[in-house]
């Protein structure tokens, strides 16, 4: 059994999904790891991990409106605003959500389905510079 490890960073630049799917399955292939257990996990808590369907862009715009008319930004609605009016609306986001994936890893490569794909999902309105620690255990 062995256990790999690494640091994706993944540059936002406003709210949005970020597809790192290929980033990531690229990693997984160079470890040498047949089959085993990929662990994605994000420690933020104004961004999240998603898994979702990577073949027709409306589905990540549909999500994207939904959650912003789901969580709206504004001021008399939260009283924490301490980094600005998508302050609180990016925590509740996330906590919707989720910041950890396991993906199995089947001959060397992620166990996804057809039309999925990972993604970051920003809740920020400023630029950020996330990262998501991976684990692979496997043989």
């Amino acid at each position: 059994m062995r256990l790999e490890q690494h640091r994706l960073e993944v540059t936002t630049d406003g709210p949005g999904l970020y597809e790192i799917t290929t980033e990531i399955a690229s990693w997984v292939a160079r470890q040498g790891i047949s089959r085993g257990l990929l662990t994605a996990f994000l420690p933020h808590t104004s961004a999240s991990l998603l898994i979702q369907e990577n073949a027709d862009p409306d589905v990540r715009a549909d999500l994207e409106r939904f959650f912003a008319r789901l969580v709206p930004e504004g001021a008399r609605l939260y009283r924490h605003a301490a980094e600005g009016p998508d302050d609180m609306p990016a925590h509740i986001k996330a906590a919707l959500t989720q910041v950890q994936l396991s993906i199995p890893v089947e001959d060397r490569r992620l166990g996804l389905g057809t039309w999925q794909g990972i993604y970051l999902f920003e809740h920020r309105r400023a630029p950020h510079a996330r990262h998501v620690s991976l684990t692979l255990i496997g043989d």
